[in-house]
């Protein structure tokens, strides 16, 4: 347990990855689609809400759609902020890619609770929603690895 949260939590932050090699490669593709993600709800004219979520905004009110676009777009900003730290991470801070696993992963379990006592109604199932449960098992398996000491006892820079 100590070693875990040492890992977690280093003392130092370094570049230097100290888990299963794999974790750090899935780390990449990862941030690529949180960044493709973000990016999309901040450019997308719709943010994303009917183009991509299918949220009926064209039966919606003027205002209201209005409403669901701003506050899609606005989270785009936030996730891209996000984002931009796991670019942090994966340039110069390798030694916090567990910790962004696990935040990723609490992020994701709490979107799915607040997406089941709060749902949104869309025509079809959205992209995000049936994504989030592998991406959630992805991301737990993932910080299992970079958790896990590489074999060699090297880390990675």
């Amino acid at each position: 347990m100590k070693h875990i949260l040492a890992t977690l939590f280093p003392k130092q932050i370094t570049n230097m990855f100290p888990g299963q090699k794999i974790a750090q490669y899935v780390f990449v593709p990862l941030t690529l689609m949180l960044t493709f993600r973000s990016c999309m709800h901040l450019i997308a004219p719709d943010g994303g809400a009917q183009s991509i979520a299918t949220i009926p905004l064209d039966t919606y009110s003027e205002g209201a759609a209005a409403n669901v676009i701003a506050i899609f777009s606005q989270w785009g900003l936030s996730q891209l902020l996000l984002t931009l730290l796991f670019i942090l991470v994966l340039v110069r801070y390798r030694s916090l890619i567990p910790l962004f696993y696990l935040i990723f992963a609490v992020e994701m379990f709490g979107r799915m609770a607040v997406g089941h006592f709060k749902p949104v109604v869309t025509l079809e199932t959205a992209p995000g929603a049936s994504s989030n449960m592998p991406l959630l098992i992805a991301a737990l398996v993932m910080l299992g690895l970079s958790l896990m000491p590489s074999k060699s006892g090297d880390a990675s820079d």
